[in-house]
């Protein structure tokens, strides 16, 4: 069973905030593949679903962002997945600009307190993450306070598409492998942001 896990914070005053782009993320597979995410197990989420020929559980944790281990840690357990090959973390990226998406393994948290979590509950950073860019064009003087706020119409339509592009990369990973998708995507991004700022 491959784990695709979104990270986010349950309830309604948090759902189109940027650090919920992995719940939106998530909700979008499942509508493409006309499923609901709405199993409770394991204090998360979840919906049955294939995915490029492979059973898959799409997860969204309800334990908050910064418990999101425990969640995590239990259904690895529980469905005996190996974390370098079965899981698959889709988040928000502040260090990113906005419309950016990268693929890495084996990074640290740098500073995301869900990730650090997932990395705290499974002793381990070697498991294969979705960064999706929030990053705005004017630096913020208040990182949380901007993720945890409604995103604005403008910003939501780039997000949009990020949503489109974070569950075609899913479909890759799974499909080619993640060395395939990261040659496919990150490159692409490479090209997309030429001469720009890049990283931040």
């Amino acid at each position: 069973m491959k784990l695709i896990v979104g990270l986010g914070n349950p309830g309604i005053e948090y759902q189109f905030t940027p650090h919920n782009l992995g719940f939106l993320a998530i909700d979008r597979i499942a509508g493409n593949l006309g499923v609901e995410v709405r199993n409770r197990q394991c204090q998360a989420l979840t919906a049955r679903t294939v995915i490029a020929d492979q059973p898959v559980l799409l997860t969204k944790p309800e334990t908050y962002m910064n418990l999101s281990g425990v969640s995590v840690r239990d259904l690895v357990k529980k469905y005996e997945a190996k974390p370098e090959s079965d899981l698959i973390v889709i988040q928000d990226e502040l260090d990113f600009p906005l419309g950016t998406l990268r693929i890495h393994t084996r990074r640290s948290s740098a500073g995301h307190n869900g990730i650090e979590s997932i990395i705290g509950a499974l002793k381990t950073n070697e498991f294969l993450r979705i960064r999706i860019g929030v990053a705005p064009e004017r630096k913020v003087s208040d990182g949380r306070s901007y993720l945890l706020s409604p995103m604005k119409k403008t910003v939501l339509k780039v997000v949009d598409g990020m949503l489109d592009t974070a569950a075609e990369a899913v479909d890759v990973i799974l499909r080619n492998g993640p060395a395939a998708a990261m040659n496919r995507f990150n490159r692409r991004e490479e090209r997309d942001l030429g001469s720009g700022t890049g990283d931040r």
